[in-house]
């Protein structure tokens, strides 16, 4: 945490201005010591969240409006998802249903905002969540970035033959620091798209197959079709880094019948969307080996994990 602290103080806010967190009267490192006015992007300007939200204030950076943030889908969601958790603590059996250990939000800040050409596409920010019974906010640093899906692609071969293989790609991912990331087929969800829409348009993407929407089983609302959860608000979705990120990922699975001769021609194919800067080659994996290939990759497991569930309680025909 207080890597992330410096981090923030010294990458995000200006030169010399207060650290917009809990930590109200701590300073940027002294060698930070010139003018906001030398960086007026990250000059501070607030405004209070509208109804039916609460009261609360919103301090945002020079270079988004109130408009903006308020529109960006991902800060919605947030906001949306965050207020029904908090409401729920008027229930009885809620473990923080005491008056005085109840938990309202007071503050966001926001830190910084990067945009995709003119839109947002993430947002880095800090939130007080706090009682009254204990001085300490919740740990509250948020990453922004909205749902995105992945799609288990299993190809069984024509006649008689048991195996399967398992489309995987593999191309640069910088924030992992690497250049050859083993995964299946994945992407984030645009403004106006669904999970299954996005799922179709991601796999026509990243493998070159198209594959009509109604193929496609939505594995994670499958399995929580019957869960005990005690927080239904939240997305139907698989949340793989709640602690920091707000990402939910809807896990799809697609099976086809093709001939063998069609399944390896697609080993070594390359794809991608060139305006996104994308670089993939497909992949064949054996789905015996899955577990192992795909070990680096959250959504990979993820999907693996449900595929074999489902299966065994004959939720999957």
């Amino acid at each position: 945490m207080l890597a992330l602290e410096y981090y923030i103080s010294t990458a995000v806010l200006a030169p010399g201005t207060l650290v917009a967190s809990k930590f109200e009267n701590r300073k940027c490192p002294d060698a930070l010591t010139h003018s906001s006015q030398h960086n007026p992007r990250f000059i501070m300007s607030a405004f209070e969240l509208p109804k039916p939200y609460p009261r609360v204030q919103v301090r945002i950076p020079a270079n988004v409006t109130r408009e903006q943030l308020l529109s960006f889908i991902p800060f919605k969601n947030w906001l949306e998802t965050l207020q029904k958790s908090l409401s729920l603590q008027s229930t009885q059996h809620h473990p923080f249903h005491k008056m005085e250990e109840r938990y309202t939000l007071r503050q966001i800040d926001v830190h910084a905002v990067e945009y995709f050409g003119s839109r947002i596409g993430f947002v880095l920010m800090e939130t007080i969540v706090q009682n009254d019974a204990d001085s300490r906010p919740l740990p509250g640093i948020v990453f922004l970035r909205g749902g995105s899906v992945a799609i288990l692609m299993i190809l069984r071969p024509l006649g008689d033959s048991t195996d399967r293989w398992v489309i995987m790609t593999q191309q640069p991912r910088i924030p992992a620091g690497s250049l050859r990331f083993f995964e299946i087929p994945a992407g984030m969800i645009d403004e106006e798209g669904t999970f299954v829409g996005a799922a179709a348009t991601e796999i026509r993407e990243e493998t070159g197959i198209k594959v009509p929407k109604h193929e496609l089983m939505d594995m994670t609302e499958l399995a929580l079709k019957n869960s005990k959860n005690v927080e239904p608000h939240l997305k139907k979705a698989m949340y793989p880094s709640p602690g920091g990120c707000d990402e939910f990922i809807a896990l799809f699975l697609w099976e086809r019948r093709m001939s063998l001769r069609e399944i390896k021609e697609l080993e070594g194919k390359l794809t991608g969307n060139a305006k996104d800067r994308e670089k993939i080659e497909v992949k064949l994996v054996k789905y015996e080996d899955l577990w192992r290939e795909g070990a680096r990759d959250a959504k990979t497991l993820a999907a693996w994990a449900l595929y074999e569930n489902l299966t065994r309680d004959g939720s999957l025909k």
